[in-house]
C-alpha cells in the first residue's frame, strides 16, 4: 500500500494519548500505511519508529496545524487523526480496499472519505443526497458540512488548510472549534464523503479536559502509564461507531461531550 502522511493534532501534555492512539493502530492493523506526523513544543520523541516523525510547532492550535501542513500540496491526500480519538475496532480489510482505491487513480472529485459512519453522519441533514460508487459496489454518501471533521479520516490537505485558515488566530480552548466550524461554509469543490456502512469504532480520549473512562481502561490494558495529572475520569464511556452508543437516549447524550 502507498504510505500516507497521518497528520496528528495534539500538544505536549497529551503525548500519552498520542502514543496510545498510535499503539492502537499498530495492534489493530500491523501493516497500516500511516506515517504519523506528531507536533511538539518542548517534549522529546517518545516513540522511536520509522512510522512516526516529530515536528516542532507553535503552541497555538491553528499554528500547529498550519505548520504540519506547510509545504504540502493542496491536492495531497493525508490521513487526519487527532489524538482525542483512538481506534477500538477497524474493518482493516475494507479500509485497506478504500486506501488502495483512493490511490488507484487521480480522484479529482474526492476531497475526503470517512469510514466511521455514526452520530451526525446518520442524519440526512448532514448529507447532500449525492452518492458515489467505487466500482466495487460500495456506496459513498456526500457530506454537506464539517460535521465529523474531528474523526479519523482521509482528507486532502486543502480541506484542513481552508478550515484552519478560516479559524481565528486565537483559539482559547479546543472545544470552541466546534462552534467556529459551524460558521464556516465548506467549499462545494471540497467534496467529502462517508461510507454508507460503518467500518470502525473509535473511543474518545478526553472530554472537556478529563480523561474518559474508556481511555484509561484501554491504556491500562495496553500497559501504558497514566498521565500524572489525571485525577478523575468521565462517568460514562464515550464510544463512536458502536450502535448502542450512537442511539443513547437524548438526555444521556447531552451529558456526554460530543466533539464532532
Amino acid at each position: 500500500m502507498n504510505p500516507i502522511k497521518a497528520i496528528v493534532l495534539t500538544y505536549d501534555k497529551y503525548r500519552s494519548f498520542t502514543d496510545h492512539m498510535i499503539l492502537r493502530y499498530e495492534k489493530l492493523w500491523p501493516d497500516h500505511p500511516y506515517l504519523f506526523q506528531v507536533p511538539y513544543q518542548e517534549l522529546s520523541p517518545t516513540v522511536h519508529s520509522n512510522r512516526v516523525q516529530y515536528h516542532q510547532c507553535p503552541p497555538d492550535i491553528k499554528g500547529t496545524v498550519l505548520t504540519l501542513l506547510d509545504g504540502l500540496d493542496d491536492e495531497e491526500m493525508i490521513y487526519w487523526c487527532i489524538d482525542d480519538k483512538y481506534p477500538i475496532k477497524l474493518d482493516t480489510g475494507k479500509i485497506e480496499k478504500i486506501h488502495k482505491w483512493l490511490y488507484a487513480e487521480n480522484k479529482e472529485n474526492i476531497s475526503g472519505l470517512l469510514f466511521c459512519r455514526c452520530r451526525g453522519m446518520l442524519k440526512k441533514a448532514n448529507l447532500t443526497g449525492n452518492k458515489l460508487l467505487n466500482g466495487q459496489g460500495d456506496v459513498y454518501l456526500e457530506r454537506k458540512n464539517y460535521r465529523q471533521i474531528w474523526m479519523h479520516q482521509y482528507l486532502k490537505v486543502k480541506v484542513i488548510r481552508h478550515l484552519f485558515e478560516s479559524f481565528p488566530d486565537k483559539i482559547p480552548l479546543a472545544i470552541t472549534m466546534d462552534a467556529f466550524k459551524k460558521q464556516i461554509e465548506k467549499p462545494k469543490s471540497h467534496q467529502v464523503f462517508v461510507t454508507s456502512n460503518n467500518l470502525a469504532v473509535f473511543g474518545e480520549s478526553t472530554s472537556r479536559g478529563v480523561i474518559t473512562k474508556n481511555c484509561i481502561k484501554s491504556m491500562k490494558l495496553n500497559n501504558m502509564s497514566i498521565p500524572s495529572w489525571v485525577l478523575e475520569t468521565t462517568p460514562h464511556e464515550i464510544i463512536m461507531g458502536n450502535e448502542s452508543q450512537d442511539k443513547l437516549p437524548r438526555f444521556i447524550n447531552r451529558l456526554i461531550k460530543r466533539s464532532t
